[in-house]
This record gives C-alpha cells, sequence and structure tokens, in this order.
C-alpha cells in the first residue's frame, strides 16, 4: 500500500498533467508559508490560479472535492495573499482557486473545479 504522501505526490503529478494539457503554465509548485502550502500555481490565460489538489482511494468518507473544507479554503487563502506579497511580480495578476479532486486507485478520475471557492 503507498505511502499517503506518496499519493499526495502522485495526485499533484497526475493533476499538474491534466492542467498543463488545458494549455496552463506552471508557475510555481508546493509553495509553502507559515500560513500553509498551496500544492500548484498556474497560469490560465492571465490569470494566477492557486489549485488544491485532493486524492481518495474511494468516497466512503466523502468524495475528495468535499475534504476541502472552509477552514482549509481560508488556509490557501492566506497562502495565496502572502504568495502575492512575496512574489511581486504577480500582485496585479487577476486570481482564482481551483480544486483538483483525484479519487480511485487504479482508474482514477479526475475532477477539476474551477472557480471553486472565493477569496471573500
Amino acid at each position: 500500500m503507498p505511502h499517503p504522501r506518496d499519493q499526495g505526490s502522485q495526485a499533484e503529478e497526475q493533476a499538474l498533467r491534466h492542467l498543463l494539457a488545458q494549455g496552463m503554465k506552471l508557475v510555481e509548485r508546493n509553495f509553502h508559508s507559515r500560513r500553509g502550502e498551496i500544492d500548484l500555481v498556474l497560469l490560465d490565460a492571465g490569470t494566477l490560479v492557486f489549485v488544491e489538489v485532493r486524492s481518495r482511494n474511494n468516497g466512503i468518507f466523502g468524495s475528495a472535492a468535499e475534504s476541502v473544507t472552509r477552514a482549509k479554503q481560508l488556509r490557501v487563502i492566506q497562502t495565496a495573499r502572502h504568495f502575492l506579497q512575496v512574489r511581486k511580480e504577480w500582485a496585479n495578476t487577476p486570481c482564482r482557486f481551483d480544486v483538483v479532486a483525484i479519487t480511485g486507485r487504479s482508474n482514477r478520475a479526475i475532477d477539476w473545479i474551477e472557480n471553486a471557492f472565493q477569496s471573500t
């Protein structure tokens, strides 16, 4: 059975490949601050996209998308604000928050939710 961190890394890699195939450009992976972490930061046609990647083997305890609670959303938002303060070149770029939810072990289904939550 894979270690949860390995599973998370595989999910992030799968999500990144999916988003790059949609024409997005990678800005940064695994941005850390004391507020939290953002899995992926990408550029989509002039919009900076902060992506939370969630993975579940099955839906017994709820879907991967449902695991992005409001508390998690707030941590991502705070971390995104810190990103924009530190990476000043992106400070005036429009932003959005997406979730990529991946469910399953072998046949992993990707659910890309654009504009999954707002910063307000």
